[in-house]
């Protein structure tokens, strides 16, 4: 069968060429002329079928060319010493960044690797994916919720895992505004039980991964992140504390006194090391991954449109999916615990920019040929995100491409009170719930976010 034309890197799954007739499929040359085959296209009411997932371009240089910058690269020791023979754990496994933590992880050489999903689809893809890739590696495909505490904690005895990356969480925006309790019991709870059983079995490391949405959230999804990121600088202060017991005991006497002093400074850099590192890492919208716009505009102009973009002035700090990945796993290697990372996204780009320069690299003109239609902006969004508060400033760290937040303390007795009140909610009417978020999050705007929204659109 004749190969189809590739718009913009997509391929129809139809036969175009057998939909002309034979004096215009004269007319269009090996190569397919993709302006003239779609307006015949137009001409006989017909139109690429959709692409399936495979044909949505993914390349990192072809979505990193959309954002006019060059691709961050990172394969550093650190990341070497930190992964290099450790049993590493990766929830949310078989989504977009969970898989290419995944991918990315293999080339450190951990002693083993479980993926942990409840999606069974996502997760049989990334298992078959990396066995069919690093043959005889140590490999464990797990299905399960991190919001069903005893699987988690059973799960996690057997594992042991020296390093967890916890990227499982429900993300899209609209959705959990409409269901506000599960986000809740996905995002804030299953974060808690995961690092209590992690703190339970000795994890080393433990990184979870959050968003820019959860600076001054207006939407539930970003106010649950900004949660679970308490819960883990929670979790911290709790493992410091213990770690500080653990050095005074060493101190009055757990040393014996003829071992000398570097044997007891070593104890104590021991058991500095031997509780879990907290630390989450926030960054914007992913591009190519499975909720961005990025494969949903690919899918509108295979079809030949409208593209739809919800406001002319919506802007979002974009990442590729290897880079955010890489930094994540970067961020990792040098947090100390407590920390709430932020990657170095540059500039903000508009959406109606990217949508126009997708339609141009597919070989078409923007509202000539593929109509643009807006949509107004949905419940929870904003017109633009932030990366930090008006009392969260940053510091550098070793990384160039990494900073870190000075955040304020949150003790366990704050996230302890916290979960009680988010738990009581889960099932409740969706007002309820949202004022449980403004207890716990007083920067949530919650539905008062419509009117940030117009501030914004207007000031736009």
């Amino acid at each position: 069968m004749e190969r189809t034309p590739d718009i913009g890197g997509i391929r129809g799954q139809s036969n175009i060429r057998g939909l002309l007739t034979p004096a215009a499929s004269r007319s269009v040359p090996g190569g397919a002329d993709k302006r003239g085959v779609l307006r015949i296209l137009r001409k006989r009411s017909a139109r690429p079928s959709i692409p399936s997932p495979a044909t949505v371009p993914t390349r990192v240089e072809d979505v990193a060319a959309l954002l006019g910058r060059p691709v961050v690269k990172l394969d550093t020791p650190e990341i070497q010493r930190f992964l290099a023979g450790k049993r590493v754990l990766i929830t949310g496994a078989g989504g977009s960044i969970g898989s290419e933590i995944a991918r990315q992880a293999m080339r450190f050489c951990p002693g083993r690797l479980a993926l942990l999903d409840r999606s069974e689809y996502g997760l049989f893809e990334i298992d078959r994916e990396l066995r069919e890739r690093w043959v005889g590696s140590d490999l464990r495909a797990v299905i399960a919720d991190v919001a069903d505490e005893a699987r988690v904690a059973s799960i996690l005895a057997d594992e042991r895992p020296h390093v967890i990356f916890h990227a499982a969480a429900h993300k899209h925006v609209p959705l959990m505004e409409a269901n506000p309790g599960e986000a809740i019991k996905n995002n804030v709870l299953g974060t808690h039980i995961l690092a209590t059983a992690a703190a339970e079995v000795g994890v080393a490391s433990f990184v979870l991964i959050s968003t820019d949405k959860a600076v001054n959230p207006t939407s539930v999804m970003g106010a649950t992140k900004r949660c679970a990121e308490m819960v883990v600088q929670g979790m911290n202060i709790r493992s410091d504390e213990a770690a500080e017991r653990r050095r005074d005991e060493g101190n009055s006497g757990a040393v014996s006194s003829d071992s000398g002093p570097f044997v007891a400074s070593s104890l104590r850099r021991s058991v500095a090391s031997a509780f879990p590192r907290f630390s989450a890492v926030r960054f914007g919208n992913v591009l190519g991954s499975s909720g961005s716009v990025v494969p949903i505009f690919a899918r509108q102009i295979a079809t030949g449109g409208p593209v739809t973009v919800t406001h002319p002035e919506m802007r979002r700090f974009f990442m590729t999916i290897p880079e955010a990945a890489g930094l994540v796993m970067q961020a990792g290697s040098i947090g100390q615990g407590g920390e709430i990372f932020v990657l170095d996204m540059g500039e903000q780009v508009r959406i109606l920019e990217l949508a126009e320069a997708m339609i141009r690299r597919a070989g078409l003109r923007p509202y000539e040929e593929i109509p643009i239609r807006f949509t107004g902006i949905r419940p929870g969004e904003k017109l633009e995100e932030e990366l930090a508060g008006a009392d969260e400033p940053t510091l550098p760290t070793g990384h160039p491409k990494i900073r870190v937040w000075e955040l304020p303390q949150v003790t366990p007795t704050d996230v302890t009170a916290m979960l009680e009140r988010l738990e009581s909610v889960i099932d409740a009417p969706r007002p309820a719930v949202l004022a449980a978020l403004r207890d716990c999050v007083p920067e949530f705007a919650g539905d008062a976010g419509e009117g940030a929204r117009l501030r914004l659109a207007k000031a736009a």
